[in-house]
């Protein structure tokens, strides 16, 4: 589905003002607005779009989708010129002018990149913004949905409730989440052990390619329409949208988050969490949330089991007495409900809140680091031990485990370029959150829980490392002169899917104009 505007007569005409403007003395800047200028759609006029550093809201729209608080500093590099994308016409001007004239490029859709890297680049960039593009079209009769790159999870779930009581989407509990990056990158959520990832349930995709073309499924090729389903799509394009595929869910589901102190047995119960996480029936979704707390003068791990079971309380409690005892689940502790609320509960948010909350788009930014780990054998009680005590000792540092099997281990390795399937009990994301302003208290929070990584070294998987790409690492791949090593981070993310993500990258961007400080190389390039 080639775009008819941008037809090769257009490409030849940007060229030759481009060339015609290079000759003159404007800045970059000045040359790239002109170039937007002069080949946007009359019918779709982009000057709404943009916004420079001259624009007096130059900086509220460019925090606006910063999660980050560490990329909001006075000295955190700015775009010369933000295009908020509000059609197609906007993304493929700003792709064609950007790469002629010689500039980065930086896509966002959520902001919530956990190193910056949708809106930050150490070298001049422009920042095309997505949050416009976020229409979401649901058909129920074929229980599919075209959704854009710029709309939220929220957004999402919102409109698929607002049509069906039993129908939903496997992707995440963050409901800011843009789908551009989310889906784009193997985003997953409390359906993954029975339906899988975002990823695994995309039947179609639309693209702008380096060369500003409109691509579907069809045109781009099945080799590219894997690439981005896993692969990070600011490697290859900038998406558009996305076609799903909606999965069924009970009418009727069942949400509980109960917590145990060491002192009330926590280490029994992670203990056997570890052993049934990845065997429990594939309705069944159980996060383990470890996480130290003060009790009295003491210092103790609590460990919050929060779950979505797909079927009544009834069946539930039953199930819970047979494989996960430890726990002692209580019917008082279950909470039956619709599938829609329990994403509200897993965002944190009291039940009977109207769902028109899942709308909300505003977030407090805050400071953190976080890295990810996957665990394939059991960790033993003493392993348990060990680690609750150097929690203790860090302070700010906790966990979530996710758990895998069922779906997760049908699927093979190489379906998609995200490779974390069968083998892998659970996911480990560490988190530290600090609330101190200036350089020092980042520095320590982040050596805090680099200092932790390093400790879970024996319990992890080996050769590779292997880590989540929507969990953005650049501690992965980081050399001590300070170039990043593409072969490190590539492997970690994709282990052998990296190769194949490089022919793709060498196909479709052989200029390597799609890049950033973790993206996927051509092969001519040098890591």
């Amino acid at each position: 589905m080639a775009a008819s505007w941008f037809s090769m007569s257009s490409l030849f005409s940007v060229l030759v003002f481009s060339v015609s403007w290079a000759a003159s003395d404007s800045s970059a800047e000045d040359l790239f607005l002109q170039c937007l200028s002069n080949h946007a759609q009359p019918s779709n006029p982009i000057s709404s779009a943009i916004y420079t550093p001259k624009s007096s809201s130059f900086l509220q729209v460019l925090q606006s989708y910063i999660r980050s608080r560490r990329f909001m500093t006075p000295e955190t590099p700015k775009p010369l010129v933000i295009v908020a994308a509000s059609h197609e016409s906007h993304v493929q001007a700003a792709v064609v002018c950007a790469k002629f004239h010689g500039l980065e490029m930086r896509i966002r859709s959520g902001g919530h990149d956990y190193e910056g890297l949708s809106y930050v680049s150490t070298v001049p960039f422009i920042l095309l913004d997505m949050f416009n593009l976020r229409s979401v079209t649901i058909d129920i009769a074929s229980e599919t949905a075209w959704v854009q790159a710029g709309a939220t999870l929220g957004e999402i779930y919102y409109g698929i409730a607002n049509k069906s009581k039993t129908l939903a989407f496997p992707a995440g509990v963050g409901l800011t989440l843009g789908t551009g990056g989310h889906f784009s990158g193997g985003g997953y959520g409390t359906l993954m052990r029975k339906y899988g990832l975002s990823v695994d349930n995309i039947i179609d995709a639309q693209l702008v390619d380096a060369n500003g073309t409109v691509l579907n499924r069809e045109s781009m090729g099945e080799d590219l329409f894997w690439a981005i389903r896993g692969g990070g799509g600011a490697s290859f394009g900038v998406i558009l949208s996305w076609k799903i595929k909606l999965v069924p869910v009970p009418e009727v589901v069942t949400y509980f988050k109960v917590g145990r102190t060491l002192e009330e047995g926590a280490t029994d119960i992670a203990y056997q969490w570890i052993k049934v996480a990845d065997k429990l029936s594939e309705d069944l979704f159980i996060r383990a949330q470890p996480q130290v707390v003060q009790k009295g003068d003491q210092k103790t791990v609590n460990v919050s089991f929060i779950a979505l079971f797909l079927g009544p309380a009834k069946d539930l409690i039953p199930l819970m007495n047979e494989s996960l005892p430890e726990l002692g689940l209580q019917s008082e502790d279950c909470l039956e409900m619709s599938w829609v609320e329990t994403t509200l509960a897993f965002a944190g948010i009291p039940k009977g809140t109207p769902p028109d909350v899942l709308l909300n788009r505003t977030t407090s930014p805050v400071y953190f680091k976080f890295k990810s780990d996957y665990v394939k054998e059991p960790i033993s009680k003493e392993g348990l031990e060990l680690i609750w005590k150097k929690m203790m000792e860090l302070g700010t540092v906790f966990m979530q485990w996710n758990p895998y099997g069922k779906r997760m281990s049908e699927i093979a390795e190489s379906a998609t370029p995200f490779p974390h399937r069968a083998g892998n009990i659970f996911k480990i994301q560490y988190l530290t959150i600090w609330t101190e302003d200036g350089k020092e208290a980042s520095d320590q929070s982040i050596g805090l829980v680099r200092s932790f990584y390093g400790f879970m070294t024996p319990y992890v998987s080996k050769s590779p490392r292997e880590s989540f790409l929507n969990y953005r690492d650049l501690d992965l791949g980081n050399t001590t002169n300070g170039n990043t090593d593409a072969s490190v981070y590539g492997a970690d993310y994709f282990k052998s899917n990296f190769e194949r993500l490089m022919q793709v990258k060498t196909i479709v961007d052989p200029d390597n104009f799609f890049k950033n400080e973790q993206s996927i190389p051509p092969r001519h390039s040098s890591f």
